[in-house]
């Protein structure tokens, strides 16, 4: 049984991801390196070792359900539990994304990457994520998924989405319901916002860097057992709904 504390960091290889991953690593934790493209994983986890973090490569594709079995029976033959869960694996789905020119199938795809995809691995891991003294969920997302700032007359939350901004908000209620469904166990899930940051995501277009991103990510990943469950948070506190 490893004794360290046990992450999993979905979409780690690169960018917010691989920053939350070496956050993590830094704290003297074990790190599963989640990532569907095998070779930028491998590439990732070297970096991180080399860094000196106990990392560990997790095969993963969050729209597979075959992979995330693996990744899940993967995790339990290393460590025999999960203590901390950070779903970050995300896509845009490009453009347009005008309601009125979006085609349906980039919907389907940035809505089971983005929110089933997070519900699939979410239920893979919760038996080992059970298993844990102090188990932490974080879901991130963005601040483009909270509909108060949306829908406000000055709103800055970039272009118009059909898919990507709704893909997190829906996330950030599907979040609020698994917190009232876990309300009676130890388990604390959250979503983060980690801010507009420089990632091939949008183009490198962000102001902020991915390690700054990746703070609220941190943050969230070691509450203590009384912290908050079931909000949506940023590095200044609560983001509004």
């Amino acid at each position: 049984m490893n004794e360290r504390t046990i992450a999993l960091v979905t979409g780690a290889n690169k960018g917010i991801g691989y920053e939350i991953a070496a956050g993590l690593g830094a704290l003297g934790w074990s790190v599963g390196v989640g990532a569907r493209d095998e070779e930028r994983m491998e590439a990732a986890v070297e970096k991180l070792r080399a860094g000196g973090a106990d990392a560990f490569g997790v095969p993963l594709d969050v729209t597979g359900d075959a992979s995330v079995a693996a990744a899940a029976e993967l995790v339990e033959e290393r460590a025999g539990r999960l203590d901390v869960l950070v779903n970050n694996a995300g896509v845009t789905g490009g453009v347009p994304q005008e309601p009125t020119l979006v085609d349906p199938a980039v919907m389907r795809t940035v809505v089971e990457t983005n929110v089933i995809g997070v519900i699939r691995v979410t239920n893979a891991m919760l038996p080992l994520l059970r298993r844990s003294a102090s188990p932490r969920i974080v879901n991130m997302s963005s601040s483009v998924g909270s509909l108060t700032r949306q829908s406000a007359p000055d709103a800055q939350t970039g272009p118009i989405s059909a898919a990507y901004a709704p893909s997190k908000s829906f996330l950030n209620a599907v979040t609020v319901q698994y917190a009232k469904e876990l309300s009676d166990t130890n388990i604390l899930i959250n979503a983060g916002c980690p801010g507009f940051c420089a990632t091939d995501l949008n183009g490198f277009r962000g102001v902020r860097t991915p390690e700054q991103g990746a703070a609220i990510a941190l943050h969230l990943a070691t509450l203590p057992d009384d912290g908050p469950t079931g909000g949506f948070f940023e590095d200044a506190g609560v983001v509004p709904w």
